[in-house]
């Protein structure tokens, strides 16, 4: 279908079809489907530690794996997810204005989940990202939630942050994409330190990992916020800087080139059709950044995204936010076009 009239598909699960289907058991306060997805996903960390995020921001409002949990109490999985969607709610709860003693009491009750899914399967990552995902609400260093949020980093040249948290992520899945950009979400929400992290973990991440992306997102968030405070005309000529550029560069060269395995068979036992499990978020930052920048290269991009466009970046440096899907389109058109 050519790319004017393709439709566009936007579902947090993107072309994950098992994961869609699970999710809408969830909504029907149906657990089986996910107990059936995340033992498939076995120990690929990457897609355990995506897959569980999804799964978790639909069953934040559900009851099914509450009630997964309560039948199944040493599953590792459920007692897992218990953890991913108590912290999703803590979340909620903090974006939502819960400040003081509320907060502290979902985060706390969060951060013990955490801990005994941690326990059960120690060397599982996605315990640990969810409690960089908590260190989000640890704001205050006056009235810390936890210590380790809080913790000097070793080299000196970052604030303070969960880096501890960071290192327990990494020693059990190198460069896990979400304990990265959760670390990340932390320190903007300090409003400190955000940028230079990403840099320094794009310089040195090797070849083929997504936090090589990072600075996209980092670039993002400033742009964002410069819009939010009024400043448009300092930002008018922000994406033609070299520093912009030299980072979509290394995202097209030192990601979306790498010869490194980036399928997964996409339902059990069904080896000849495979699933593109790199993440459609970065995917989509790294299109924007080829084409805002002026890079190019852009039009293989477009292509593995396909119709699964996603909202950030393209709501978030749109001048109007509801014309997001209109700003995608005009920008892939233009990058098929100059082939």
């Amino acid at each position: 279908m050519p790319a004017e009239v393709m439709d566009l598909i936007v579902h947090s699960a993107g072309r994950d079809d098992e994961l869609r289907l699970a999710m809408e058991d969830l909504q029907m306060d149906r657990w089986l489907s996910t107990q059936q997805l995340l033992r498939t996903t076995g120990t690929n960390w990457a897609l355990r530690t995506s897959r569980s995020q999804v799964l978790a921001v639909g069953a934040a409002q559900s009851h099914a794996i509450e009630a997964w949990r309560r039948e199944e109490p040493e599953n590792v999985n459920a007692v897992m997810m218990w953890a991913r969607v108590l912290t999703q709610r803590a979340l909620h709860a903090f974006r939502d204005g819960a400040r003081g003693e509320d907060l502290r009491r979902v985060t706390y009750a969060a951060n013990q989940a955490c801990r005994t899914a941690a326990s059960l399967w120690p060397a599982d990552p996605v315990p640990g990202v969810s409690l960089l995902a908590l260190a989000q609400t640890d704001v205050d260093r006056s009235w810390p939630h936890d210590p380790l949020n809080w913790l000097e980093h070793r080299d000196g040249f970052l604030p303070p942050g969960p880096w501890t948290l960071l290192n327990w992520v990494h020693s059990r899945h190198p460069y896990n994409r979400e304990a990265y950009h959760r670390t990340l979400q932390v320190l903007q929400a300090r409003g400190a330190g955000d940028l230079d992290f990403a840099l320094w973990v794009a310089s040195s991440a090797p070849e083929g990992e997504a936090v090589t992306l990072l600075p996209l997102y980092a670039f993002v968030d400033r742009y964002r916020r410069s819009i939010a405070h009024g400043r448009s005309a300092s930002v008018i000529a922000f994406w033609a800087t070299e520093e912009k550029a030299h980072y979509a560069r290394r995202g097209l060269e030192w990601w979306f080139h790498a010869p490194t395995p980036t399928m997964w068979p996409a339902a059990a036992g069904v080896q000849q059709q495979l699933l593109d499990v790199r993440s459609l978020a970065d995917l989509n930052h790294l299109a924007h950044a080829a084409t805002a920048t002026g890079v190019g290269h852009a039009q293989d991009v477009f292509t593995a995204i396909g119709p699964y466009a996603t909202p950030s970046p393209w709501a978030l440096v749109a001048t109007n936010p509801s014309w997001w899907m209109d700003d995608f389109r005009s920008a892939r058109n233009r990058a098929l076009t100059h082939r």
